[in-house]
């Protein structure tokens, strides 16, 4: 099996250095100055255990893929360029080749399912920096990350198995679930903190915020009849895998909605994540001050290429009470 991983940054380099490195025939999709780095010079691969640069294959566009059976395409560009990417794959490699949605958010498999015939969810918990381009970073010190995967929306096959026991092989827990559905909607209770840690520095306020965002998605779920993996099912499948270890040079940074802002972007993933609550109360009726704040404070810092965590938390709290 060969293993294209398409939008290598965070997630996607760390995930595409791991199977190189553990021999699993690998091409790597990436963009710009971060394309041109890896072209050049090799991708950069920092990690508790030592700096390598790899020489994986690496293109800027699916057209440049002999695609052949037997590919896998793994998605891990952020939601927000997951309809351009899915247009772009499909010309290149026609609509039978299997499609894993290793992101976050939930809209990401719908998005592929429109498009393609073999649509698998995957869901990632995995620490991941890609601040500079050519280098990524990762502080897992233990096994790397947590990356099960399923047929969507349900089910599994020989496919998920292999891509499963492909990432087993090179330091993942990956395994098939067949209703790993369950735990991206309890990833993305998790993920709607993400807008919030990007836009405003800590502080005692954040509690509340997270209670009242988290509240207005739980409320959402049920009136929707969404079932989703509890915070102690999340927990238990993670387990002690999960463990930090230091990189030299390297702080540990906050999440992937705070890269981007830090990178200067000019987008950001709210829309898909706070956003897909607020998506929800209006089809069910149910307020939702707090994500629809954050969701337009997150898109608003991002366009104006504004300065991560440069809003007080009372800031927001009193525009949450305003909405």
């Amino acid at each position: 099996m060969r293993i294209i991983i398409y939008g290598a940054g965070g997630i996607g380099g760390v995930i595409g250095a791991q199977l190189f490195q553990g021999g699993v025939e690998t091409i790597l999709i990436a963009r710009g100055d971060h394309f041109q780095a890896m072209r050049n010079n090799g991708l950069h691969y920092r990690t508790p255990h030592g700096d390598v640069t790899l020489p994986i294959a690496a293109v800027d566009h699916p057209s440049k893929i002999d695609f052949r059976d037997g590919d896998a395409v793994i998605l891990t560009m952020k939601s927000q360029h997951t309809l351009g990417a899915l247009d772009d794959l499909r010309a290149a490699a026609g609509d039978r080749i299997p499609v894993f949605c290793c992101q976050n958010g939930v809209a990401n498999e719908r998005m592929a399912a429109r498009r393609f015939e073999n649509v698998n969810a995957m869901m990632v918990y995995l620490p991941a920096t890609a601040l500079e381009p050519g280098t990524i970073v990762t502080h897992a010190s233990a096994t790397i990350g947590v990356l099960d995967a399923s047929v969507y929306p349900t089910g599994s096959n020989k496919v998920v198995e292999a891509v499963t026991g492909a990432l087993n092989s090179v330091n993942f827990s990956a395994r098939p679930n067949p209703t790993v559905m369950r735990f991206k909607y309890g990833k993305l209770i998790m993920n709607l903190n993400n807008a919030l840690t990007a836009i405003s520095p800590p502080g005692d306020a954040a509690k509340d915020i997270r209670a009242q965002m988290r509240g207005e998605a739980e409320a959402c779920f049920k009136a929707a009849g969404i079932d989703c993996a509890s915070p102690e099912e999340e927990k238990a499948r993670r387990g002690d895998l999960m463990k930090s270890g230091t990189v030299p040079g390297q702080d540990r940074v906050a999440g992937s909605s705070w890269q981007s802002l830090e990178r200067g972007t000019g987008n950001i993933e709210a829309d898909f994540l706070n956003g897909e609550i607020v998506l929800l109360g209006r089809l069910h009726h149910i307020p939702t001050p707090a994500n629809l704040v954050l969701q337009r404070l997150a898109n608003d810092l991002a366009a104006n290429r504004g300065k991560p965590q440069s809003m007080p938390l009372a800031e927001v709290q009193r525009r949450i009470a305003e909405a």
